[in-house]
C-alpha cells in the first residue's frame, strides 16, 4: 500500500477540505525472465512482508526469509508459467530466484524447455489483460493439455459459499485499507480455505493462489474450488481448467464464453454469491441438493 494525499469532496459539504492522508493500493511492474522462453512483464499489487531475497530450488523447495511462508513474488511467478500452460506441476521448474540487487525480477530455469511452445513471449501484461488469442486456438490448446475428466469430490451449500466469501474478505488486508484489489481463496474437499490471495488484478489473484498451492507441494488435482471477488471470464475459467479446480465462484457475473467453458470441462459455475444466495450456471451437482432453494439455476444453454 502507498499513502497519498487527496482532496475529499462532498456535494453536501459546507466548507473547501484542506486535504487529508489515505492509502491506495500499489501497482508495480514484476519481470518474469524465464530462460530460454521468453520475458513476461506483470503489472501487480506486492502484498505480504515483502522479503528482499527468495528463491526456490527442486533440491531445497522454497528459501524465504518470511519465515517459511511462500513469498507473495514466487507464488505469482509460478502460478502464472502454470495458468500460461508452461508447466504442468511444480517438477517442471528447475529453480526461481529473486536477487536484492533486482528486486522487481524473478529469474525462471525450467527443467525442460526445449518442447515448450509458447503463444505469445516477451509481452507487457496490464492488470486487466487476459488470454490472448482466436477462439479456436484456444479451445485446441486446452483440449491438448487436459487429458483426464475432472474430478467429482468437492460438494458443499450456499450457505458455505458464503462462509468462504466471508473468510475471504476478513483476509484481504489490502483492500480494506484501499478499496482497490481483488481477492481468490482456494478451499478443498472438507471445505477448509487452503490459499488466499489479493492483487489489483484478478488474474494475478488467482495465479497467486495457484503458485502458493504449488510451491508448497501440492500438485494440482482435482478435489479444490475457487472462489474469486470479481467477475468470470473465459481466461479465468480456462486457469481453473488447467488447475483442475471442481468450482468457481464469484461475487460477480460470468461472461457466455465463460460459462460454455466451463460446461465443457464439468466444472461447477457459480456467479452473484451474495447475501447467502448464488446462481448456478453449469453442473450444479456440486452444490448441495437440500440448499438449492436458496440458489437460482440457470442452463448453460441459450445464455
Amino acid at each position: 500500500m502507498v499513502e497519498v494525499r487527496c482532496q475529499p469532496l462532498s456535494l453536501d459539504a459546507e466548507y473547501e477540505s484542506t486535504g487529508e492522508r489515505t492509502w491506495v493500493v500499489q501497482e508495480d511492474v514484476l519481470t518474469i525472465e524465464i530462460e530460454k522462453v521468453g520475458v513476461y512483464s506483470l503489472m501487480w499489487t506486492p502484498t505480504g512482508n515483502g522479503v528482499e531475497a527468495v528463491g526456490y530450488t527442486s533440491e531445497d523447495g522454497v528459501l524465504s526469509n518470511d519465515g517459511g511462508e511462500v513469498p507473495d513474488i514466487l507464488a505469482l511467478a509460478a502460478g502464472f508459467i502454470f495458468s500460461e500452460g508452461m508447466i504442468g506441476g511444480l517438477a517442471d521448474i528447475d529453480s526461481m530466484s529473486v536477487c536484492q540487487e533486482r528486486p522487481d525480477v524473478v529469474s525462471v530455469r525450467l527443467a525442460h524447455p526445449e518442447p515448450l511452445i509458447v503463444s505469445r513471449r516477451n509481452v507487457v501484461i496490464n492488470s486487466s489483460c487476459g488470454v490472448c488469442g482466436g477462439r479456436e486456438q484456444l479451445d485446441v490448446a486446452l483440449s491438448g493439455e487436459v487429458s483426464e475428466p475432472l474430478g467429482d469430490t468437492v460438494r458443499m451449500s450456499v450457505a458455505d459459499l458464503a462462509d468462504i466469501r466471508s473468510a475471504l474478505q476478513h483476509s484481504q488486508a489490502v483492500f480494506r485499507h484501499t478499496g482497490g484489489t481483488h481477492g481468490a481463496a482456494m478451499f478443498d474437499s472438507n471445505l477448509n480455505v487452503v490459499a488466499i490471495a489479493e492483487d489489483l488484478g484478478r488474474h494475478n489473484a488467482l495465479d497467486k493462489v495457484i503458485g502458493r498451492r504449488l510451491l508448497t507441494g501440492k500438485e494440482m488435482s482435482s478435489g479444490y474450488g475457487v472462489f474469486i471477488s470479481s467477475r468470470i471470464s473465459y481466461e479465468m475459467v480456462a486457469k481453473a481448467v488447467r488447475a483442475r479446480l471442481e468450482i468457481v465462484a464469484a461475487v460477480s457475473a460470468p461472461s457466455s464464453m465463460a460459462i460454455q467453458l466451463a460446461d465443457r470441462h464439468g466444472i461447477t459455475l457459480c456467479g452473484f454469491v451474495r447475501d447467502r444466495r448464488a446462481t448456478i450456471y453449469t453442473h450444479p451437482h456440486r452444490i448441495d441438493a437440500r440448499r438449492l432453494a436458496e440458489a437460482s439455476l440457470l442452463p448453460a444453454q441459450g445464455i
